[in-house]
C-alpha cells in the first residue's frame, strides 16, 4: 500500500505518566518518528490532545466550579505549553509545525470547510506539520467533538488520508481486558465485525481525556468504512508509527 498521507491521533493517557505529567521521552519518540516519515515524502498531520492535562499541570485545582469553564481555563493554558513542547522537538529534527484549533463547525459543509481545506493544504505544500486540536476555549457544548478520535476521523476524511493511526495505552482491541491472560489481542477487524461486545468500560478522571476504547472502536470502524485503513495501536511502544507504515503487525487494524 502506497501511503502518502498520514493521520496520527496521539490521546492524553500516550503524553501523560500515572501522576498525569506530561512525558518529554514520548513527545520525542512521537515527532522523531514523524521525522522519519517526513524524510520519505509522506505527510503526517498529528491529532494531539493534552492541553487540558498540561493546564492542569500548572494551575493545580481551581476554585471554578463550573466543568466546562473548567476545561476551557486548563486547556487555554494548556495549549501554549503543548505547543512550545512541540515546536522545540520539531525544530531540534529539523522541521516546522503549526497549530490547527478547529470546532466541529468548520466541517460543515461550505466557506468553513473549504477555508480548512486551505489551511492545511497550504501548510502541507510547505513541508509544515499541522497539529490539529479542538478549541476548546470556544466551542459550545453542541459544536464539541465527541473526542479527538472523531476529530481525527474527520480531518483524515477532509484531506483524502490514506491511514489514521489512533494511538492509545494499550496495544489494539482485546476480545477482554488488556490485562486478563484470556484475552487475545484482535490483528484485524472488518467493517461489520460485531467486537463490540470485548469494550470494557472505562472509569476516567478529569482531565483524563473523554475518548475510551469505545469511542475509539466506533471512530476506527466509521473510518474503515470510509476506504480509509485505520489502527488502534499503543503509542508508548518505540518506533510503532514507523512500523504500521512498513505494514508491520502492530496494534489492530480496521479495514472494509
Amino acid at each position: 500500500m502506497n501511503t502518502k498521507r498520514v493521520v496520527v491521533k496521539v490521546g492524553t493517557n500516550v503524553l501523560t505518566n500515572k501522576d498525569n505529567r506530561i512525558l518529554g521521552p514520548v513527545l520525542r519518540e512521537l515527532v522523531r518518528q514523524i521525522s522519519v516519515l517526513n524524510e520519505r515524502d509522506i505527510d503526517v498531520i498529528l491529532v494531539s490532545s493534552g492541553s487540558a492535562i498540561a493546564g492542569k499541570e500548572i494551575l493545580g485545582e481551581t476554585s471554578i466550579e463550573n466543568p466546562t469553564i473548567r476545561r476551557q481555563v486548563y486547556s487555554s493554558v494548556g495549549q501554549p505549553r503543548m505547543m512550545r513542547h512541540y515546536y522545540s522537538l520539531f525544530h531540534d529534527y529539523g522541521m516546522r509545525c503549526a497549530q490547527v484549533l478547529a470546532t466541529k463547525r468548520d466541517f460543515d459543509k461550505g466557506k468553513h470547510r473549504d477555508n480548512m481545506i486551505n489551511c492545511y493544504e497550504g501548510l502541507l505544500s510547505e513541508g509544515i506539520t499541522p497539529i490539529a486540536n479542538e478549541d476548546d476555549a470556544t466551542s459550545l457544548t453542541m459544536s464539541m467533538f465527541t473526542d479527538n478520535d472523531e476529530l481525527a476521523s474527520l480531518v483524515s476524511e477532509l484531506l483524502d488520508a490514506d491511514r489514521l493511526i489512533i494511538l492509545s495505552d494499550t496495544d489494539g482491541l482485546y476480545t477482554g481486558h488488556p490485562d486478563d491472560e484470556n484475552s487475545r489481542q484482535l490483528k484485524e477487524v472488518k467493517g461489520d465485525a460485531n467486537v463490540e461486545q470485548y469494550v470494557q468500560a472505562s472509569n476516567k478522571k478529569e482531565g483524563e481525556g473523554r475518548g475510551g476504547m469505545a469511542s475509539k472502536l466506533k471512530i476506527a470502524k466509521g473510518t474503515a468504512k470510509k476506504n480509509i485503513p485505520t489502527y488502534i495501536a499503543n503509542g508508548k511502544r518505540e518506533n510503532v508509527i514507523v512500523d504500521i507504515i512498513d505494514n508491520k503487525e502492530v496494534g489492530t487494524k480496521f479495514i472494509l
